[in-house]
Parts: structure tokens; C-alpha cells; sequence
């Protein structure tokens, strides 16, 4: 089967693919029809080696250029001995010159195109090649129709460049969508592939470049990036053979009122795990003596008053702050002392619903809401969040300053300046269980106490892929039952050369 990876880093937005495809066509002479046929024959090359015992393949093909490749895949999975039928949707009577010079090699190898009614169930494999990208309202009707039938099939899906009915450049889904087993990428590969729904609808992402000429991509900045452990790691020297507990960084974690310390050990153990040489918990005297029973490793100092912080946080490199922390009076007052002192901050958890009652701007720290948490703190809903991961990224890092991480099915991680944002494709729905942002509040704290010459969109990006990373190491391929503990244990394993989920 064709290598899963590595596909490309950089991200681009609909309109810039599009803009892409132009340049190969009118800067580089590039015909349509060549460009499609090169897509076509591309996605039936993954289809047999993805699907090799697949003998019934049904193409669904829109009146666009993405019908267009599924007629050329259609044509040539005729001419390798396979049973096809294919399904139109929309007025192929109206076809582009491309799309129906392909429309038209079908049926001279012995193709029919029906018009879409229902779907047969006595097929292996199903090629959505609907709407690609050319998605502008949510399907309905017929669309809705066909898309609903395909996944109520049990056949495997094969999506064209995008699953229609996925948003290309947000991820969302308006409506319905496909959801595909493997997704082919043509030129570029689409930022919404990659975060809120993309990865659950996208399945497996493969990427055909087409051969365009590489000097096309300097007509477009990329939109955004996405990010990996197994780059971000590049970040990271390797630790020198005399280093030593005092060279590795000092976290101070901030966190943990009566009944929720379990949130700040957590991330002090995440802290340690990642690599950090000391790591301090300021929390509530209730429990302060019990956080060492089972992490004796940690130094717990208790915390009954605010004015008593400053001689915790003396020596800390960084202060991660939040993890189980309240709201209450407790929580209140050491949050406020956090903020006067002078230290990179990680802030996570209650620290974020505090300061969403109070904001306020600093540039040497780093913001980890999840959705929940970016709703409140820009005064919008969470379905507002979802919308737009992109743009609730961006509103946060211009309201807060520093570095965001919005949380979630392919993370975003959004800094200053005209740096792209960066999307983690790293990750599985395993990880949808309790402490898991707490465990990425200590790796960022730990990453940042070791690595002070990295600013916070670098840091945050190389935590944020390396606890997904650890997660996918745990998980073993499993999508339920992975505890937030099971993450932290496999994170120093990927500190060694070569190791990788």
C-alpha cells in the first residue's frame, strides 16, 4: 500500500488549491484534462492497493472536476477487469471541457452513467467524487440524499480530494457529509482535513501531488501548517551527558483545591515525565500531605494564602497554573498572585474561566482552552468555537496575546505575528477522557522550563504534538479506555531516536 506518510506539512484553504490548479494550468501549461487524468489514475492506484480483493467499485460523480476524476477512475478501473457503475448527480449536460472528455472515455470503454436513485448494496468499494471541494451551502435534496445512503452502506468509502459535504476550510460539516474510510488529497492538502470534523469524516489522508511544477506553491502563503511529533521533536536538542536536575528546568504546577487534586498531580507528574529536572505543586493543605504517597518525586508545598506563593514560585523556571484550581476564594486569590509574578505561565483549566471574568493581556504565556473554555473566554457559544476553529484561534491569540492552544480533534495552536497557525495531526478519540489537559499543561510547562529560548507558539506546538504522540503510543490503535496516567507514562519513551507511535 502506498506510505501514509509522510504527506506534506503545508495547509491552504479552498480558494488557494483552486488558485494552484490555475497556476499549473495557465503559468505552466498544464491541460485541465491531463491534470485530471493524473487524479483519476492516482485514485484508483490507491484504491487497488488499498482494497486489493475489491471486484464491485460504484463511482458517485458530481457535475464538477471532481466528477470529472471519478469518470477517469471509473475508466480505468473498466480497463483493469473490475465491475463499475457509476451514479451521477447534477446536470452533466453542462459539464467542463475536461470533465467531459472524461465523461466521454468512460463510455467509449464500455461505461454507463445512471442517474442517481438509490444505491446498490452489492458493492466493495464506493468513490465519492460528488462535490470535492466545491462545497457552498450544505447539501440537500438528492446530494443529502446520496451522501445519507453512502453512509448507511457498509461498503468502504473512498473520498476524491475532500468528503463531500465537508467544509475545506473549517473542518465543519453545514450539513451531511461523507464519511470516508481514505481520502485522497490532490495539489494541496486542505486545512480543514485536519481539525473538528475533518479527521473523523477524512479517515486516512494520501496526497497526489499531480508532478505540478514545486514553483506553483510560491504563488500562495500557506494558511496554516500542520504539525507532528515527528518534526516537532527537531525542536528539542538532545539532553547533554553532564546535565544535571538544576539544568533541566524548575515547574511550579498551581493547582488543586479540595476534591480535584488529583489534576494537579497529574500535571506535575506530566511535568516530570516530560523531562522537567524539578517540579513543584502549590496546592490546598487538605491534601497537600497525600500527593507524595504516590509520586514521592514531586515537591508539595501547601498553599493556605495567597502571599505565601512568591517563596513556592522563587526558583521556578515556569508556573503552570489552573489544573483543578477553582473558583472559589482559593482559587481566586492564587490565580491574582500567579499574574504578579514574573514567570512564563501556562494556563489551563479554572486559570481560563477566571481570567475570561477578568481579561487581560499578556505576551509570556501560553492559553490551553478547549472549546468550552474559548467560548467563555471571548463571550460567544461553543457552537460560535466549532464553527471556525481557525478564526477562534486567531481571536483568542489578538484578545489574550501569547500563544492559544485550542483543544480538540486536531489542536490549533495560534501565536503572534504572520507565523501560520498549526494544526496537530497527531492524536486519536481514545484521548477523550478526564486529565488529558491536564497531562499537556505539564509537558508544555516541562518543554518550555527546559527549552527558555523558544517562544510560546514553538513551545506549545512541540507539547501539544508530543502529548498527542504519547497518546497514540498508549492508545495502541484502540479508540476507548485510555486513561490520562497511560498518556503521561509513554511520553519519555518518545524522547528516543526513532521512537514514534
Amino acid at each position: 500500500m502506498p506510505e501514509i506518510q509522510p504527506i506534506p506539512y503545508a495547509l491552504y484553504r479552498a480558494a488557494q488549491v483552486r488558485a494552484l490548479d490555475r497556476c499549473a494550468i495557465d503559468r505552466h501549461g498544464i491541460a485541465a484534462a491531463e491534470l485530471m487524468r493524473r487524479a483519476g489514475r492516482g485514485a484508483f492506484e490507491l484504491l487497488r492497493a488499498r482494497w486489493p480483493q475489491a471486484r464491485r467499485v460504484l463511482v458517485l460523480a458530481g457535475a464538477g472536476n471532481n466528477g470529472g476524476d471519478g469518470y477517469v477512475l471509473a475508466a480505468a478501473a473498466l480497463a483493469a477487469g473490475l465491475d463499475v457503475r457509476l451514479l451521477t448527480l447534477g446536470d452533466h449536460t453542462r459539464l467542463s471541457a475536461a470533465s467531459a472528455a472524461a465523461a466521454a472515455h468512460f463510455a467509449e470503454q464500455g461505461g454507463v452513467a445512471a442517474p442517481f436513485r438509490r444505491l446498490p448494496g452489492d458493492v466493495d468499494v464506493i468513490v465519492d467524487a460528488l462535490l470535492g471541494t466545491g462545497l457552498t451551502r450544505a447539501p440537500s435534496g438528492p446530494w443529502a440524499a446520496a451522501i445519507d445512503a453512502v453512509n448507511a452502506s457498509r461498503a468502504p468509502v473512498l473520498a476524491l480530494d475532500l468528503p463531500s459535504g465537508l467544509d475545506a476550510d473549517t473542518g465543519r460539516v453545514p450539513g451531511v457529509a461523507v464519511r470516508a474510510a481514505v481520502t485522497m488529497s490532490f495539489i494541496a492538502l486542505k486545512q480543514g482535513c485536519f481539525t473538528a470534523s475533518g479527521p473523523a469524516y477524512c479517515g486516512v489522508v494520501h496526497f497526489d501531488g499531480l508532478a505540478v511544477p514545486p514553483a506553483i506553491y510560491a504563488s500562495e502563503v500557506l494558511s496554516a501548517r500542520r504539525v507532528d511529533w515527528r518534526k516537532e521533536r527537531e525542536l528539542l536538542a538532545p539532553r547533554a551527558a553532564d546535565a544535571h536536575k538544576g539544568s533541566a528546568g524548575h515547574v511550579l504546577v498551581v493547582g488543586g483545591a479540595p476534591g480535584t487534586s488529583g489534576a494537579a498531580r497529574l500535571s506535575g507528574e506530566a511535568a516530570l515525565r516530560a523531562g522537567a529536572g524539578l517540579v513543584s505543586v502549590a496546592t490546598h493543605p487538605a491534601h497537600a500531605a497525600l500527593l507524595n504517597l504516590t509520586r514521592p518525586e514531586l515537591m508539595v508545598q501547601a498553599v493556605r494564602a495567597a502571599d505565601s506563593l512568591a517563596q513556592a514560585a522563587a526558583r521556578a523556571d515556569v508556573i503552570a497554573v489552573g489544573p483543578g484550581l477553582g473558583r472559589d476564594a482559593w482559587g481566586r486569590a492564587l490565580f491574582e498572585a500567579v499574574l504578579t509574578l514574573e514567570r512564563p505561565l501556562v494556563v489551563d483549566a479554572d486559570a481560563l474561566n477566571l481570567l475570561a471574568r477578568a481579561p487581560r493581556r499578556r505576551e509570556q504565556w501560553i492559553l490551553t482552552p478547549h472549546p468550552g473554555e474559548a467560548a467563555r473566554l471571548l463571550d460567544q457559544d461553543v457552537a460560535d468555537i466549532e464553527r471556525d476553529r481557525f478564526a477562534a484561534a486567531a481571536a483568542l491569540q489578538a484578545r489574550y496575546g501569547g500563544a492559544v492552544v485550542l483543544k480538540g480533534a486536531g489542536s490549533i495552536v495560534h501565536g503572534p505575528g504572520q507565523r501560520p497557525p498549526a494544526v496537530c495531526s497527531d492524536g486519536n478519540p481514545a484521548m477523550a477522557s478526564a486529565g488529558m489537559g491536564d497531562a499537556l499543561t505539564g509537558i508544555i510547562a516541562a518543554l518550555w522550563a527546559q527549552a527558555p529560548a523558544l517562544d510560546p507558539q514553538q513551545v506549545a506546538t512541540a507539547g501539544v504534538c508530543l502529548h498527542a504522540a504519547a497518546g497514540d503510543r498508549a492508545a495502541g490503535g484502540a479508540d476507548r479506555g485510555l486513561l490520562a496516567g497511560d498518556l503521561v507514562n509513554e511520553v519519555p519513551r518518545l524522547f528516543a531516536a526513532g521512537a514514534l507511535p
